[in-house]
């Protein structure tokens, strides 16, 4: 690819993970050859919906989200959200008991997100949901409009404050029944695309990261810029929870969790089933 041929679509949440892991390719701060990229950042159910649509080459999406796309879709080894005590939380206002939970309808960020898909698990059924963004789950809670919600990224750091408890740790309650890490979310690349290009992505975002670790405060207007006004001290948080070993490679263990995850849930009807390889590129990009 060269700069005048059609640049690669590239979308990815504007949580903190996502644009500290990709500053440095979205700036150019590494070198990219003949790739370029025409970027966009949004919610990540929105995310997950547009790949549904076919819309966009490379994304990050849901686990859950992945799962329905396996055809067209293949996972990148770099660029996860992919760890322990880190999943998505079950909280509601205090004093509320789960013994409910099976009457109520719950707030989810996405019915695409893994966090709805681990609620299903959790619940051994389909829960009566309600999709919104991440970001309004706790105040609709906290008001007394739904009595559980579901929430995700830097919500599990701040729910206090909106005088919410955690019921149940969906990511604690997934570790403990398979010993495994929870898969939140990953990069995926159009099956369609030529694998050399894929692998050269999945080596980029890899080569962007060890950028972000050796160059720490780069990014941090970058960040700022998308972050919802979260304090310096939830933003670090939330690198440090999500950016991990797991996002600069997916190993047999986080390849174990996704596979899991993806022959639970297929075998409750809750994905689809696909002969799919899980991965667009064998070769290992970084």
């Amino acid at each position: 690819m060269n700069q005048n041929s059609s640049p690669l679509s590239l979308a990815y949440s504007t949580c903190p993970n996502d644009t500290y892991i990709f500053y440095a390719l979205a700036h150019r701060k590494i070198d990219l050859g003949d790739l370029y990229f025409d970027i966009t950042l949004n919610d990540v159910e929105h995310l997950n919906q547009a790949a549904k649509k076919s819309r966009v080459d490379i994304s990050k999406l849901s686990f859950a989200a992945i799962g329905h796309l396996t055809e067209g879709y293949g996972l990148l080894r770099t660029g996860a959200a992919l760890g322990r005590g880190c999943g998505p939380l079950l909280v509601a206002r205090k004093g509320t008991g789960l013994s409910d939970i099976g009457r109520s309808r719950i707030a989810v960020p996405g019915l695409w997100t893994t966090a709805h898909l681990l609620l299903g698990l959790f619940m051994d059924g389909h829960p009566d949901s309600v999709p919104m963004t991440f970001d309004q789950i706790m105040p609709a809670v906290s008001e007394g409009r739904y009595e559980f919600g579901v929430i995700i990224h830097e919500g599990r750091f701040t729910y206090q404050n909106y005088g919410l408890e955690c019921l149940m740790d969906l990511g604690q309650w997934w570790e403990s029944k398979t010993g495994l890490p929870v898969p939140l979310g990953g990069i995926v690349a159009r099956r369609t695309l030529p694998e050399p290009v894929i692998c050269q992505v999945e080596s980029a975002i890899g080569q962007s990261i060890h950028y972000a670790r050796q160059n720490p405060a780069a990014a941090d207007a970058y960040i700022k810029d998308h972050a919802q006004e979260l304090t310096d001290e939830v933003i670090n948080q939330h690198i440090d929870l999500y950016v991990n070993n797991f996002s600069l490679n997916i190993d047999d263990v986080g390849e174990s969790a996704i596979t899991s995850l993806f022959d639970i849930a297929r075998s409750k009807g809750m994905l689809p089933k696909s002969d799919q390889p899980l991965f667009a590129c064998e070769k290992k990009g970084v």
